[in-house]
């Protein structure tokens, strides 16, 4: 054979090799992809029967799922944005937008900027859409948090210059998120930022003082709050009939919605429990409803598609870092972390797991800001993923 020849052979060799590796990770984007469908579906259902009720008799049976669609636009609109950002230039605006998160955590508390829900300040009005701080405060905290690990790097074995001022940032959001209230809000930016921190190399004694005090002080928030107390007990107790019919109504409801879906539920529309039994059941409790119309299988297919979200996530950081594109690695550590911490707390609620708290399920439950955070996010990791590839495959980003 010629030289001409071996050469050619080898090129054709190596060429189908190089070609394989995609431009994306697929089984991220198929699993995020199938749990937005599957939220889509199941609000439809959750919601269509909540127009036959007193208080949405004026929305229309198709008032959630449209809003909802358009959310998810909305959102796919702005996580296509997110993606055509580099990541230097996230890295460039984690302070600015944690401060504007702040403003508006501030904004919402203001009399005649902030909407009042069931005595909650939480939301400030934007014509007909309502938008919640707390959500992009989400995303800004991972931002924040990887970017002051980097900028810190050095400091992050000292007090004064490594970890007090990440304690201060966190104080502060904690208090505004307080006086909301948003105690939920609250619990994912500090596992966020505590978990990128870890990540990050903080000194073990202060990290573990650090976590210390937040769980004496979330202890002490349902010691001090009555009503957060009555859940705790409800909870524990959500059979008893004074609390069945009280502070565990929603939980008790929930478990029978399950129970009743067995191993592969009732069918897809068939809930009972969504029939005005449930609350919230489009929003907050959605897996009940996924539980008792698609059963034990459904639950568990969401469980594994944010398993595999959660896995790719933590392999693109790793992959990142072992790249020295620490910044990169820890905001896909932080995203996952997010995703997994708030779906493993909806899911422990509804499950009786957890004590009852407002948490909607990431890409699934209906909400506007929610969504489109969540999908921000989303695109962000992949944007992660993407420039690990452009670099391996010799490019530079």
């Amino acid at each position: 054979m010629s030289l001409f020849a071996e050469l050619t052979a080898s090129v054709n060799a190596v060429r189908p090799g190089r070609t394989r590796m995609r431009n994306f990770d697929l089984p991220l984007v198929v699993a995020a992809a199938t749990l937005l469908l599957l939220g889509l579906l199941m609000v439809y259902s959750a919601s269509i029967a909540l127009a036959d009720g007193p208080r949405y008799a004026s929305y229309g049976r198709y008032y959630f799922i449209v809003r909802h669609g358009l959310f998810i636009s909305t959102g796919l609109v702005a996580a296509a944005c997110a993606l055509a950002l580099p990541l230097r230039v996230w890295q460039r605006l984690a302070v600015p937008l944690f401060m504007l998160s702040l403003f508006l955590l501030l904004a919402v508390l203001v009399p005649g900027i902030g909407r009042e829900v069931n005595g909650a300040h939480r939301w400030i009005p934007l014509g007909p859409i309502n938008f919640q701080p707390s959500e992009l405060m989400k995303l800004a905290a991972v931002l924040y948090a990887a970017d002051y690990t980097v900028r810190k790097q050095e400091y992050m074995q000292a007090f004064a210059r490594g970890f007090l001022p990440m304690a201060c940032a966190l104080g502060a959001v904690g208090m505004l998120l307080l006086l909301e209230p948003d105690l939920g809000a609250f619990m994912v930016i500090v596992a966020i930022a505590i978990g990128i921190l870890f990540l990050g190399g903080i000194n073990g004694k202060y990290f573990s003082s650090l976590l210390g005090v937040l769980i004496g002080t979330f202890l002490m928030l349902i010691w001090l709050s009555p009503w957060r107390r009555a859940r705790l007990f409800a909870y524990l107790d959500p059979w008893n009939e004074d609390n069945a019919y009280g502070s565990a109504y929603q939980l008790s409801h929930s478990l029978i919605a399950l129970g009743r879906g067995e191993w592969f539920g009732v069918g897809l529309g068939a809930s009972v429990e969504k029939l005005h039994y449930l609350p919230e059941a489009h929003t907050d409790f959605l897996m009940a409803v996924v539980g008792e119309e698609l059963g034990f299988a459904g639950v568990m297919l969401v469980i594994v598609l944010f398993g595999i979200i959660v896995q790719r996530g933590f392999d693109i950081g790793r992959q990142a870092i072992a790249m020295e594109r620490t910044f990169a690695g820890l905001v896909a550590h932080g995203v996952v972390m997010w995703f997994g911490v708030q779906a493993f707390i909806n899911m422990g609620v509804c499950l009786g797991l957890l004590p009852t708290k407002g948490l909607t399920l990431p890409l699934m439950s209906y909400g506007g800001s929610g969504i489109v955070m969540n999908l921000c996010a989303l695109a962000i990791l992949v944007r992660v993923d993407i420039e690990n590839r452009i670099m391996m495959r010799g490019g530079r980003v």
